[in-house]
């Protein structure tokens, strides 16, 4: 029997779009844990001049054998080199692949704490776990959002605050409202009424 693919929002199957982005996801290279193992060698680098496995285990606070493990797709993507001193760098496309996701780490960092509001510390937790999944697309059309914004300072300041401010007071009824009309349903009580997943102990 092949995999279950994930449903839509509303309960239906996903369509062909959606189970494609599923799959693509699914075997990216590239994961959480991935982008952290690659930023921890390059943050070595920077700091000391050298990483090996057991500096990288020692930063991310795991087992130098998890890092192992780890590093092994990172190597054979063609991202990190390991020399016959067992110090480990970061290949040309490594190292521009750990500026692209610092660099949206920060852009996403920026819009939840200085647009949307998001609390700071929340806002780092959540552009940390996107920053490997933004594309190279919505990132530079985030980039040029955020350089409107700083382009008219104040009337940036105007802008954010407005939305800040605004309130839809549709009275959580869809029909009136443009944002849930087409999901049929209220997607402000959809959000608020979810709770995180608990973990096993």
């Amino acid at each position: 029997m092949g995999a279950a693919t994930p449903a839509s929002a509303g309960g239906r199957s996903c369509r062909s779009g959606c189970v494609d982005t599923w799959r693509e996801f699914d075997q990216n290279v590239i994961t959480h844990s991935a982008a952290h193992h690659l930023m921890a060698i390059a943050d070595l680098l920077q700091q000391h001049g050298y990483a090996r496995v057991s500096d990288v285990a020692r930063r991310l606070g795991i087992t130098r054998g998890s890092v192992s493990i780890s590093l092994r797709p990172l190597k054979k993507a063609g991202l990190v080199e390991q020399d016959e001193n067992r110090h480990l760098r970061l290949t040309e496309t490594g190292s521009a692949l750990v500026a692209a996701i610092k660099t949206k780490r920060h852009l996403m960092q920026r819009l939840l704490a200085e647009v949307l509001g998001v609390a700071p510390e929340q806002a780092e937790i959540d552009a940390c776990k996107l920053e490997h999944l933004l594309s190279n697309q919505t990132a530079e059309r985030l980039l040029s959002f955020l350089r409107f914004l700083d382009t008219d300072p104040q009337r940036g300041r105007e802008f954010v605050r407005g939305w800040q401010n605004y309130e839809a007071g549709c009275g959580h009824e869809p029909r009136a409202c443009p944002s849930c009309r087409d999901a049929a349903e209220c997607l402000a009580e959809k959000l608020s009424g979810a709770a995180a997943p608990r973990r096993d102990p």
